[in-house]
C-alpha cells in the first residue's frame, strides 16, 4: 500500500492541512495559530515527510508505517505512540516526549534524540546508525536486535536500558562502560 497524503487525512472532523497550517503559523508566533493536537490520530501510512510539529502532541497517535523523513518534531509529545516502521531518517526530535512509544523497526537512522525521553520506548530491531541519544532517558529501552551502529551514547545513562542482540562496538558509549559491561548490565 502507498502512503496517505495530508489532504487525504482528517482528525476530528478537520483536514490535516488545516491543523499543519495552523501549527505553522503557531508556531511562527502568528495570528490564526494554534498548537497541533493529534492526541490519537491515525496518522497510520501518512507522507509527512518534513513536516514541521516541533512542540505538537502526539499522544498515543498511530504513526505506523509513515513517512517522517526530515521532519521536525523538537519537543513534540509522542507519548505512547506506534511509531513502528514509520520512517524516520534524519528526524529532529530534539528534547521529544517518547515514554512508551513503540519504534519496532523504525527507520530511525540519523535521527536526533538529544535530551529525549525514550523511557520504556521499545526499539526492537529498529535501525539506529548515526543517532544521538546524548542526554537521552533510556530506562526501561529495549534495544533489543537495533542496529545502533555508530550511534552516539556518551553521556546517556544506561542503567534499566535493555540493550541484548545489540553490537555496540562501533557505538560511542558513555566514559567508563566497556560495551562487554553493558551486556551484562542489561541482560
Amino acid at each position: 500500500m502507498g502512503l496517505r497524503k495530508a489532504k487525504s487525512i482528517q482528525h476530528h472532523g478537520k483536514p490535516l492541512t488545516e491543523i499543519l497550517a495552523s501549527h505553522e503559523r503557531f508556531f511562527r508566533g502568528k495570528e490564526g495559530g494554534a498548537r497541533a493536537d493529534l492526541a490519537g490520530a491515525d496518522l497510520s501510512r501518512a507522507d509527512l515527510e518534513g513536516v514541521n510539529l516541533s512542540g505538537a502532541i502526539l499522544r498515543s497517535a498511530n504513526l505506523q508505517g509513515s513517512n517522517l523523513r526530515k521532519a521536525k518534531l523538537p519537543g513534540a509529545d509522542l507519548s505512547g505512540a506506534n511509531l513502528q516502521k514509520a520512517d524516520l531518517r534524519n528526524t529532529d526530535m530534539t528534547e521529544a516526549i517518547l515514554p512508551g512509544a513503540d519504534l519496532t523497526e523504525a527507520q530511525a537512522s540519523g535521527v536526533e534524540f538529544f535530551r529525549c525521553d525514550l523511557s520504556n520506548a521499545i526499539f526492537h530491531r529498529a535501525h539506529l546508525r548515526n543517532v544521538n541519544l546524548r542526554l537521552a532517558n533510556v530506562n526501561g529501552a529495549k534495544f533489543s536486535g537495533a542496529d545502533m551502529g555508530v550511534a552516539i551514547l556518551r553521556e546517556t545513562d544506561l542503567t534499566g536500558a535493555d540493550l541484548s542482540g545489540v553490537d555496540l562496538s562501533t557505538t560511542l558509549m558513555p566514559r567508563g562502560y566497556a560495551a562487554a559491561e553493558v551486556k551484562q548490565k542489561s541482560a
